[in-house]
């Protein structure tokens, strides 16, 4: 039963939600860049590059003759895909260069926190002496005044 109490003890905690909240963020985030890749990077470079769809180049160590890596992979030959490496290396770039842009501004954000001048802290209180000498100020000026 204690390890279960610790479980329940570290699941309240937060962590376990931070990091499910991050996974779930982050996989969406990748599909996201999967898609940026596939379907707006990579049709114009498939288009320069000879106008061919940039997922099909590959080399085909088998010796048949495929039109598409598709095609290559439904009949069982052997391949090496370049184009679809090229896309992942792309997608890597991307999702780096976001982390890298994301830890950048928590940092700055970090810094700037770090960098606030702390609050001055309240005036201690006064003396006994200082108690006593205000007090009979007080009366020296009722009396007079």
């Amino acid at each position: 039963m204690a390890i279960m109490k610790e479980f329940r003890e570290f699941a309240i905690k937060g962590n376990v939600v931070d990091l499910a909240v991050g996974v779930i963020i982050g996989g969406a985030f990748g599909q996201i860049v999967n898609s940026l890749v596939k379907d707006i990077l990579m049709p114009p470079l498939g288009y320069i590059t000879g106008g061919e769809k940039f997922s099909n180049y590959f080399i085909n160590l088998s010796g048949g003759d495929y039109n598409t890596l598709q095609d290559a992979v439904a009949a069982g030959a052997v391949t090496i895909n370049v184009g679809v490496f090229i896309n992942n290396i792309i997608t890597f770039l991307i999702v780096a260069w976001a982390v890298f842009l994301l830890v950048k501004g928590m940092n700055r954000l970090r810094r700037k926190e770090e960098a606030k001048p702390a609050e001055p802290a309240s005036p201690p209180p006064p003396s006994k002496e200082e108690v006593l000498l205000t007090e009979i100020r007080d009366l020296l000026a009722q009396r007079n005044g």
